[in-house]
């Protein structure tokens, strides 16, 4: 829990991990992105590895198991004091770890705006769907090399435009850069809703063990705001040598809304090859 001066501290606080001596973080995001607050506002939920509780209570409970070291850290990025930030971390020290037992990592991205193929952002129809099949323009979560497995994202839109916003397919590339694995039938479908939570008029926030939206305002509108989560403890996606979580905008990536985002997996070896973390200001949804 976060003591803060500032109304943007969830945004401008950034969570970074470092396994094994790793120069590089395997973990670096902004406090409220790694918790689901991916908007920079809090609103209570639970989910089986994420929660926040009354009144500004929050929680994780991701397995992160380490070999020789672990450093955790959290930083601000904003001009103002972080009066108090209290944390307790709970551990075990083992005599030995599995050989493969693997590291922990987290990846921020946000996109303000999605960049839209085209003007036609009012059209949804399925037509839509046969005109992206390689997802070379969708918007990426994360991308590893390596052997390891998806647990799954966080993602906070906020509309700036009007009606629907969910229709664009999750595309995962597993194993090969080129095609796709896994292509879905929408985004409200990736996050385990249907029919648009509810639609324009009777959106419904909810929240369960490995899927939700949390947080629905405005739904639909200029403005609008979702919170959402999907995670692949028990369904789980595995790579040997490369991954890239992707999903489309829209129906073939027609809409420009503001995405933030966070991608959790595991992998063999400490992975850091991050894109720079945006500036402290530029996380802030506007």
């Amino acid at each position: 829990t976060i003591a803060a001066a500032s109304a943007h501290h969830l945004k401008e606080v950034v969570l970074r991990i470092y396994w094994d001596g790793n120069p590089k973080p395997s973990v670096e995001v902004p406090v409220g992105d790694f918790l689901g607050l991916n908007l920079g506002q809090y609103d209570l939920y639970q989910s089986a590895y994420l929660n926040c509780s009354p009144v500004k209570a929050l929680n994780a409970y991701f397995a992160m198991p380490f070999r020789r070291s672990a450093r955790i850290t959290a930083t601000t990025d904003g001009k103002q004091d972080v009066n108090s930030f209290y944390s307790n971390i709970d551990y075990q020290r083992v005599p030995s770890l599995p050989d493969d037992a693997l590291y922990f990592h987290a990846q921020y991205r946000q996109a303000t705006p999605t960049e839209a193929t085209t003007n036609d952002w009012k059209s949804n129809g399925d037509a839509n769907r046969l005109k992206n099949p390689d997802g070379k323009q969708n918007y990426v979560f994360a991308e590893a090399r390596g052997r390891g497995q998806l647990m799954g994202v966080t993602l906070g839109v906020l509309q700036n435009q009007e009606f629907w916003m969910g229709e664009g397919d999750e595309m995962i590339f597993i194993d090969d850069e080129s095609t796709p694995a896994i292509i879905g039938t929408g985004s409200e479908d990736y996050f385990n809703g249907a029919w648009d939570f509810g639609g324009r008029d009777g959106a419904v926030p909810f929240g369960y063990l490995y899927n939700g939206s949390h947080l629905i305002t405005n739904a639909e509108r200029t403005g609008g705001r979702y919170c959402l989560y999907r995670f692949h403890g028990d369904n789980p996606v595995t790579f040997t040598r490369y991954m890239k979580m992707t999903m489309e905008h829209g129906h073939a990536n027609h809409r420009a809304d503001n995405w933030y985002s966070v991608c959790y997996w595991y992998q063999s070896q400490p992975y850091t090859d991050f894109p720079p973390l945006p500036s402290a200001e530029a996380r802030i949804p506007v």
